[in-house]
Parts: structure tokens; sequence; C-alpha cells
């Protein structure tokens, strides 16, 4: 039987609007995340009667009535993203999560093939975003498609890092607890806590007026703006960023099996023919490419993304965390201010511990200086000197200039959110 060209028109039109009509019944309601997809096949399961009975059963959470501040901390890794996510940790009213992407990379690419090709980060993307999403509504169900071995009932211990977030090492969450047990060690939390509880810290995150979460795990600030344009969060992004030879001299120093070329070079004074420059590079390109949207100021950044520079907060931390909870519209809370005051002010001894923030910030913040040779800083200027322009870095001419700290290399720059 043949159809006539006006009867599939009208068919395919009607598929339109029978399309149109779903798209826009699913964006009207609360978000809802089952069925949930396999993340490694990405398949439904075939029984759509269990699927829906799964739904059924699992807790929904409504829109954002309250009107929550979500906010995103985007860095890099050793930029200072731990100093600042302490800023928002330490705040009595803010749900803090620390690196819930990393169960996303770690289970959708396998830990031996771990790169920052173009197609990796294409497939950790809109997983991430949806991870994201989920826990912006105090989702925490969620992760459970990630964590590794799966939880069961609800309880963990294979939370990443889940002793650098406060939230998780309190009541109700952390039940032991007594009075003397408030301000825990992170790796005192797993021990004195035990397993992970996803249903209290669910209770608890929606207890909270506002969640932050911390990530090294998304490239550019353009990878969030389903995020930021989704009506049902809230979400102000933090840009956290770092002068590039600060960060090579500390990744060189922490990840040492990582960096073991650049420490070659730096130890002996010869470039390794095999050196792996993207290590390098591939911050400097990201950095180009975000900070460029953000300054750009798109529409739909707008009263969203506030660019900091690590050097300003580390010569001024009172101040630059006045203005960034003043443009998150969130009152600064006194134990934010104690937490300050305790650790920008500590001794060589203080920050031997990787990931620590307890340290000398000011001091911190220009160590590299000490740590590069002069032929690895004249390489990376060169190699990054498009973005050192554009965040206010100066460049050091010789190895004298380089040493010589009355010579600022950080320009003096006021970068105003974009409200």
């Amino acid at each position: 039987m043949q159809c006539s060209w006006k009867a599939v028109l009208l068919l395919a039109l009607a598929s339109i609007a029978i399309q149109y009509t779903a798209i826009r019944t699913f964006t009207a309601k609360s978000f809802h995340s089952c069925p949930i997809p396999n993340p490694v096949n990405c398949s439904l399961s075939q029984d759509t009667d269990a699927a829906d009975r799964l739904c059924d059963e699992s807790p929904t959470f409504g829109y954002n009535l309250s009107r929550k501040t979500h906010v995103l901390i985007l860095a890099t890794t050793r930029s200072g993203s731990s100093f600042v996510g302490q800023l928002f940790n330490q705040h009595f009213d803010v749900f803090y999560l620390f690196e819930p992407l990393y169960h996303v990379q770690y289970t959708l690419i396998p830990k031996l093939t771990q790169s920052k090709s173009t197609t990796d980060r294409g497939v950790r993307r809109g997983p991430s975003r949806d991870l994201l999403r989920s826990l912006y509504d105090c989702d925490l169900y969620f992760l459970e498609n990630y964590i590794k071995p799966q939880p069961v009932n609800h309880t963990t211990d294979r939370l990443f890092r889940r002793g650098a977030s406060k939230a998780l090492c309190s009541p109700p969450v952390c039940e032991s607890l007594g009075a003397v047990d408030l301000h825990l060690e992170e790796g005192d939390c797993v021990k004195k806590c035990g397993t992970l509880n996803l249903t209290l810290a669910t209770e608890s995150c929606r207890d909270h007026g506002h969640v932050a979460i911390k990530t090294v795990r998304v490239p550019e600030v353009s990878d969030l703006r389903a995020l930021v344009e989704d009506p049902r969060l809230n979400l102000k992004v933090i840009q956290l960023v770092r002068d590039p030879r600060g960060i090579l001299a500390s990744r060189s120093e922490t990840f040492r099996d990582t960096y073991r070329l650049w420490r070659i070079w730096d130890g002996t004074g010869r470039k390794p023919y095999n050196l792996d420059v993207t290590q390098l590079t591939t911050v400097c390109e990201d950095f180009w490419n975000s900070v460029s949207t953000g300054l750009n100021r798109p529409p739909w950044l707008k009263g969203k993304y506030m660019l900091v520079r690590y050097e300003d907060l580390a010569r001024n931390p009172m101040k630059k965390t006045e203005e960034i909870y003043d443009f998150l519209g969130i009152p600064m809370d006194s134990n934010v201010e104690r937490w300050i005051q305790n650790n920008t002010r500590g001794d060589r001894s203080s920050s031997k511990h990787k990931y620590g923030t307890v340290r000398n910030s000011a001091a911190t913040a220009e160590k590299w200086r000490f740590r590069l040779s002069y032929e690895i800083v004249a390489f990376t200027q060169h190699a990054c000197q498009q973005v050192l322009a554009q965040l206010g870095y100066k460049t050091a001419g010789s190895e004298e200039e380089l040493k010589n700290l009355s010579i600022s290399l950080v320009e003096e720059r006021d970068f105003l959110p974009f409200s």
C-alpha cells in the first residue's frame, strides 16, 4: 500500500508534535533520575514494569523551591582547590562534597588507560553533568551507579576521600561521634564513623541551605552550560586558576612518578626527548578556553561566574573570601573566618601532607620560583604565553629576576564577577 506525500507529511508532523509534548512534559516535572541506566553498557532494563516499580519505590526530590545556592568550584589539580573547598566545607549551612566525579572517571574509563584525550573527556561529560545535577538535588543515591563495589543497602566505605567533607563526618551522618570528636581529621573520619549511610547523607544534604562541590574533572566552564541554564538549579561557578608555572612545580613534587621526566630535566638540565609536554599544555589550553568564555560574558553566565586567582586568595585570604561569599549571596560564617585565621599562617612543617590545607598561603603561592629551573620556567612561559598574559602573570626574563621575590610576577588585576 502506497502513501501519498501528504499522508507522510502529516505523520511526520504528528511525530514531531508528540516528541515535543513529551519533552515539555518531562522538563515541567521535578528532576527524577529513574530509571537509571547502567553506566557501563548505558542500557536500560528490558523489564519496563520492573523499572517502573523501582521508580515508584525510590525517593523523589522536588523542584528547588527553597532556592538553595549551588556552588561549583571549577579547578585543576594542584591549583589550590582543596584550600578553596575548605572555605565552603567549614560553613555551617553548606553541604560540601569533595571530588564526587572521581567515581565517574574511574568507572567509565579503565585506570590503566586514563588520559586527557578529547574522547575520554567526551565519554565523561554527560554522566558527570547528570551526577552533578542529582547531587545538587541532594539525590546521593545516584552515586551508587559509579561506586565500586556497588553499595549494599545504601551503605559504602568506598566514597573517595569522604573525610574531606565535614558534613559526612558529623552527626547525623556519623552517629558515633562524641563531643570531643566534633573536629575530626580526614584520616580519622572513616575509622570513627564507619561505613557511609547514603540515606543519612541525603537527609543531611537536604537539611543544609546550600550545596558546594569541588571538582578538577570538568575541563571548561562551557561544559557546565546545561546545568547553569537548568531552572531547577541555582548554580554559580567559582573558577579557580593558578600560575601554570606554580601548578607544574607542585605537580612535579606531588606526583613524582607521573612527572618523573620533568624532574629529570630539572635535576640534570637536559630535556628528555620523550617528555610529555601535554601535562603542561593541556592545563594552559583549558584555562585559556574556559577563562575566555567567562571573560566574554555570555548571557547564560550572567550572575553565575566568578574568576578567582589562587595568588590573590593566598595574599588576602579573608578579603577574597568575603568577595566570594558576597558574589554567592551567602552570609559568611564565623567558622569560615576562624578557619582562615588558623590555616593561612602555617609554619614550614604544616604543609608536608600533599593534600593538606594548613600553610603560609602567601609564601606557598611564590614557592614555585625556587623549585623550577629557569630552563623549565622559560619553556613554560613560551608554551603558555597566551594564558599567562590573559590572567596577568608576568614572565621572568632571567634567573636573577625569577629568584628575586621583590619583583612580583603577578599583575594587579581586578576580575569582577559577571553580574
